[in-house]
């Protein structure tokens, strides 16, 4: 399909960037209007992101082209400590600084229907940590899951050099939206997707595998690889009076492509499916010049076996090798074990003077992360729960303008006991039993910064 083809050639030319990690993998908004007031916008209509929002909003925001670009800068670490199994160590994960893209167009055909494009990215399973943080050798304990030599260093997850996952997730929505009367609107976003996804330094759960004896080729280090699937939002918009307007917008799964490359990570043989999602929103003008928002949201992480699966499951649908063998990979196996979360975002903006429009946000999400399930997730710490944020928008001419947001996510870390407890007692003269491995950290806070360059065709 030709949409597929441009979806891929975003995301190859750089288009999407596998940084964000703010409720769970999403961002915490769409658009850099929306951006500014927390990610409240489904009940608002101030430019070409319906796609991503509420594709109802589309009909209501005029003939317009949106261009902008986000320096988003995620900090991430992990640490273990509290071990007597010579496993301690603490490592920060680069890659710190990503430029992401946005896009939209809308063109009204006639006073009551509309027909555009947003384009938009997730991501956020993203980290990139330097290895050596653990000794090696025959005895010791990453050694009876990755055997090396007297001389070997493994990163913090027992596997070698540097560790980490990347993963991009783009969208291409083309979008129509109808009023039906004068107050009312329902849109239909036909969602077109494309993801590429790599992971390094896993050769620690190389015995968790079905076939620990291919030395985890479908595993870890296989370069990147893609998948694409399809979706669909649906969505409403209604004045229900002069100063309030109410909106609602739901997504179904999007079913992707597997990564065959990486069938053995994922449970359910390699696919990694987005998540459905739905949002209610309302804004109220409280004045001639302060407007102001709220939309809750809930993102069905759940839904999802390889992000939702505790990690630890040790399956059962495939036949047991010891202790670990078969307990990644299939439809039962271990998982990221998220959660699904509730959003609430709130916004405010105020028609500072006829050029100038300010803005100001709130962000707040359920963690998708669980104690249990802090091991797996040093691969993806996706743990950060308030946002504030500030935007505004200055008017350059009658039909341009230029948005700026900014956005802060406060520091939130998540401990829970090591899985490696639970494996870490079968080589003689090495330690084992409840605690011997210790406690692990993810830690994660943000800032963003972004800008983007509006056009009004009239």
């Amino acid at each position: 399909m030709k949409l597929r083809k441009i979806a891929a050639l975003l995301a190859i030319s750089g288009f999407a960037v596998p940084a964000f990690a703010t409720d769970g993998y999403f961002a915490h908004g769409y658009g850099m209007t929306a951006k500014g007031m927390g990610g409240a916008a489904t009940a608002m209509a101030k430019d070409s992101f319906g796609g991503a929002n509420n594709p109802a909003s589309m009909v209501w925001a005029g003939d317009r082209l949106d261009v902008g670009v986000d320096l988003f800068s995620p900090k991430r670490s992990a640490e273990r400590t509290g071990s007597l199994a010579g496993i301690n160590g603490a490592v920060e994960s680069g890659s710190n600084a990503f430029l992401i893209p946005e896009f939209g167009y809308n063109k009204m055909l006639g006073w009551d229907m509309s027909a555009g494009v947003t384009v938009y990215g997730n991501g956020g399973m993203n980290t990139n940590y330097p290895g050596g943080q653990i000794a090696g050798g025959p005895g010791t304990v990453c050694n009876q899951f990755n055997p090396g030599t007297a001389t070997t260093r493994y990163n913090l997850l027992c596997g070698n050099g540097d560790l980490g996952i990347n993963l991009v997730q783009l969208v291409v929505a083309p979008t129509f939206a109808m009023k039906v009367n004068k107050n009312n609107s329902f849109g239909a976003s036909f969602l077109i997707g494309y993801q590429q996804f790599a992971a390094r330094g896993l050769q620690g759960f190389i015995g968790f595998t079905p076939n620990p004896m291919t030395g985890g080729a479908n595993l870890t280090n296989q370069g990147y690889d893609t998948s694409s699937g399809y979706g669909l939002r649906l969505g409403w918009m209604g004045k229900v009076s002069d100063n309030v307007t109410l909106g609602a917008a739901y997504a179904t799964k999007m079913k992707m492509g597997k990564f065959d490359k990486y069938r053995d990570l994922f449970a359910g043989q390699g696919y990694f499916d987005l998540p459905e999602n739905m949002s209610f929103g309302v804004s109220v003008k409280a004045s001639p010049t302060v407007t102001v928002a709220a939309d809750y949201e809930r993102i069905s992480y759940s839904s999802i076996k390889s992000i939702a699966n505790p990690s630890t499951n040790v399956g059962v649908s495939m036949p047991q090798t010891g202790y670990t063998t078969g307990s990644l990979g299939c439809d039962t196996c271990r998982g990221f074990g998220w959660g699904s979360v509730n959003v609430i975002k709130l916004g405010a903006e105020y028609q500072y003077s006829p050029v100038l429009t300010l803005r100001v946000g709130y962000n707040h999400t359920d963690n998708p992360i669980q104690a249990r399930d802090v091991t797996f997730n040093i691969l993806a710490p996706g743990v950060v729960q308030d946002h504030v944020t500030l935007g505004f928008t200055y008017s350059l001419s009658k039909n341009s303008e230029l948005t700026m947001a900014y956005m802060h996510a406060a520091e939130k870390s998540v401990t829970g006991r090591s899985l490696y407890n639970n494996y870490v007692t079968t080589t003689p003269g090495v330690p084992g039993g409840i605690g011997i491995a210790g406690n692990e950290t993810i830690k994660m806070y943000q800032n963003s910064l972004g800008i983007a360059y509006g056009i009004k065709f009239q």
